[in-house]
């Protein structure tokens, strides 16, 4: 009964403690006090929300949840967040990169004409979307997203919906999915070797120093045929020897690759030989 209450936002608390309380829920209650809290969060009044998260005072982890969770679907928030001086640096960059995002797609789609295809005013987080009736899959709820929809679904959404959407043929989701707070080191090295994936997120991809430090996303960018020929380019000199001599067996990546990677180990073959003979 507490439970369900809290997850109402009906205990007799202060707002502050409120809001606090659901955010707690959302995050790591069990999965039906997440989606009720969640749902609770998204429809609480603006003014209210807007105040809590204006104040100084707020703790963190509550900034931290409505940056990443909230914002993004209401950009009343994310204005109060960006006037909420202890909001930490990295936050507001994220927060700051993610609202330019949604306005470029917004922008995108106003030029194109083009409208919504859920509901005014639907949001298509998955997790709000578990407590429905009729529960649909998450390929079929991306279908019915506009381009703004995908977007704010990437940036907040469920792993399962991103994999989904990295496929998208619009650079502007492609981009939102490798933005994403929640995106993790093995998500991104199956993207890299996904045949199907947006060439935008293989690109944005190694743009990362964090993603790029990691040896498995390096030869799986080299070896997926969907990778742009110049990045391509400039991983070879990074892929281990052995890796390089099976790139240049694989006919699935273009001749330019191939060529370039015979190249390298050519090159290196020579500096070898060069060195062994200036011993004697």
């Amino acid at each position: 009964m507490v439970r369900r209450k809290a997850s109402r936002g009906e205990l007799p608390v202060s707002l502050q403690e409120k809001i606090e309380i659901l955010v707690i829920l959302a995050a790591d209650g069990e999965e039906k006090d997440q989606s009720a809290a969640l749902g609770t969060l998204q429809s609480w009044p603006p003014e209210e929300l807007q105040q809590v998260l204006q104040d100084p005072a707020t703790p963190l982890s509550v900034l931290g949840f409505s940056a990443t969770n909230l914002a993004p679907h209401r950009k009343e928030l994310g204005d109060a967040l960006l006037g909420n001086p202890s909001l930490p640096g990295e936050l507001r960059a994220w927060l700051e990169s993610a609202l330019a995002l949604i306005a470029e797609a917004e922008s995108s789609e106003s030029s194109e004409g083009s409208a919504p295809l859920s509901p005014a005013g639907e949001s298509p987080n998955p997790r709000r979307e578990e407590g429905d009736r009729r529960r649909v899959t998450a390929i079929q709820r991306t279908q019915h997203m506009s381009v703004v929809q995908k977007v704010k679904a990437a940036l907040t959404g469920s792993q399962e919906e991103r994999m989904i959407l990295v496929r998208d043929s619009n650079k502007l989701v492609a981009r939102a999915v490798m933005q994403s707070p929640k995106l993790s080191e093995h998500e991104v090295e199956n993207y890299a070797s996904m045949k199907d994936v947006c060439e935008e997120a293989l690109r944005v991809i190694t743009m990362n120093r964090k993603f790029m430090r990691l040896y498995a996303i390096i030869r799986a960018l080299a070896n997926n045929p969907r990778t742009p020929i110049d990045v391509g380019l400039h991983l070879l000199p990074h892929v281990y020897d052995a890796d390089l001599k099976r790139l240049v067996l694989n006919r699935n990546v273009s001749d330019v690759i191939r060529h370039a990677a015979e190249k390298i180990i050519r090159q290196k073959e020579e500096a070898a030989r060069t060195r062994g003979q200036g011993k004697f």
